[in-house]
């Protein structure tokens, strides 16, 4: 068993959590919308986006894959299932035609001997794009041509979004956050209720749309309409570090389900509102909640497309690190082994590896690392949406498996995360199998174990809280 304290939480745990939005999510099929267009103007429009998104690098992965097979053994779904359909390579095969009958060198001759693309291949495409893949980026670091199959993967969803085959679960949040701007509800009168509850509950300030901050803080929606223990955290965080921070009501989401479903209209609408934000207050930092999918859509999109922003984005773990590493952030100690996952995001497509360590070392923890660890972290199987696809459900159970033999081989009694997404998959996962580990967030293990506070309020139980 762990021997990792922490105080009474504020907020329902995160195994009720789980609990509620399972309910939620087996709703969200019944409320996606349904096709309108013919068949052929679906797989028309299919193929006008690939080809729009179709630029020199991605010409050059189509071209240069010689099949080798070794992106194979980098596949948590492949090494899973042993299922040959999961291999990497094989998630391009659709791409590959639509690139070489439409606007490769050699499109006169392949239209002669391949068949045009139907509505069926690219129903068929979506369990490869969508439930088999969450563009972890782990088959891109052993590929000897250096294809980001990830990224094709996702120009792949892009098509999919202008066929009409999106999956209904990320559908159905798609649409509510291009028409409402919410993720399961949670709005700004939402946020400014958890906000107030917060406040008289805790007696933790969290400062709300001030005119000028030299931070600004993201939540997510898992904060907002579940476990308000991870604002809650933040802010404790924030009081504790006493740097000048706010919550913008404006623009305070953290989930991109543009990103996710491969809307990139919507991924626009939703990042612009939260840039705009930060450049109104004049903040220097934007500090993105442990939401592993808002890393590169609001870290590195927003640049590509605009030019470089005048302030810095940064991850929450990002964030306590460099704190924790100038010694700011302090910490009482952490008993128990303790291994870290590092979500895919993040670390090994954002590179943010010690900082998130660092802070557990501030803590004096007992780090035990997994046999694959950093860059070579295996996925834990729910990235890209998937934690939410009822009928990947078999899919992300066998490969969250592997995550579970990496975890007992360390040795650790607890996994420490900093990933919404990920942190739901691990809870699934360990109530499904009975896993004896505890799984805990970055940012409420560091709230849980702040020293020195300025008695800000000290954490009592609520019972019943609701945002």
């Amino acid at each position: 068993m762990s021997t990792v304290t922490a105080k009474a939480p504020v907020f329902p745990s995160f195994e009720q959590v789980c609990q509620g939005f399972a309910g939620q999510i087996t709703q969200l099929r019944e409320m996606a919308p349904k096709p309108t267009l013919s068949d052929s103007v679906r797989v028309r429009r299919a193929i006008d986006t690939l080809i729009a998104e179709t630029n020199a690098d991605e010409a050059v992965w189509l071209e240069s894959c010689i099949r080798c097979g070794q992106c194979t053994n980098a596949c948590h779904y492949f090494q899973a299932t042993g299922d040959s359909k999961y291999a990497p390579m094989r998630k391009m095969n659709l791409y590959r035609k639509v690139y070489q009958r439409e606007i490769g060198p050699f499109r006169w001759w392949y239209k002669l001997v391949t068949s045009e693309v139907k509505l069926k291949d690219l129903e068929d495409l979506q369990e490869l794009v969508y439930d088999s893949c969450s563009e972890c980026g782990r088959c891109a670091m052993v590929c000897p041509m250096g294809i980001d199959t990830a990224s094709l993967v996702h120009h792949q969803r892009s098509a999919l979004v202008a066929a009409e085959l999106v999956p209904p679960e990320l559908d159905a949040l798609r649409m509510e956050q291009k028409h409402y701007g919410t993720v399961f509800g949670a709005s700004a009168d939402v946020l400014r209720k958890m906000i107030d509850t917060i406040r008289e509950k805790s007696g933790v300030d969290i400062p709300l749309d001030r005119p000028q901050a030299e931070i600004m803080v993201l939540s997510s929606a898992v904060d907002l309409m579940g476990n308000g223990n991870g604002l809650l955290a933040t802010a404790r965080v924030m009081n504790h570090l006493g740097v000048d921070w706010t919550i913008c009501s404006d623009g305070f989401e953290s989930a991109n389900f543009g990103l996710l479903s491969g809307d990139m209209s919507l991924w626009k609408k939703q990042v612009d509102p939260i840039v705009a934000a930060a450049q109104r207050i004049g903040a220097k930092t934007l500090v993105i909640a442990e939401c592993g999918h808002a890393y590169p859509a609001l870290r590195w999109n927003p640049m590509l497309k605009s030019g470089a922003l005048p302030f810095e984005m940064m991850y929450m773990s990002e964030f306590m690190g460099r704190h924790a590493k100038a010694g700011r952030l302090r910490l009482s100690p952490l008993k128990g082994k303790v291994t870290f996952h590092d979500p895919c995001k993040t670390g090994r497509r954002g590179g943010a590896f010690d900082e998130p360590r660092a802070v557990l070392k501030a803590m004096g923890t007992d780090l035990v690392e997994m046999p694959a660890n950093k860059e070579f972290n295996w996925c834990c199987g729910g990235g890209a949406g998937i934690f939410l696809l009822e009928r990947a459900t078999h899919l992300r159970d066998e490969s969250f498996k592997i995550k579970m033999q990496q975890v007992n081989m360390s040795g650790a009694d607890t996994v420490v995360v900093s990933c919404a997404s990920c942190r739901l998959n691990f809870e699934a996962g360990r109530q499904k199998n009975h896993w004896d580990k505890r799984v805990e967030s970055l940012v409420e293990l560091v709230a849980d174990h702040l020293i020195d506070e300025k008695k800000v309020g000290s954490v009592t139980p609520i019972q019943g809280a609701a945002a």
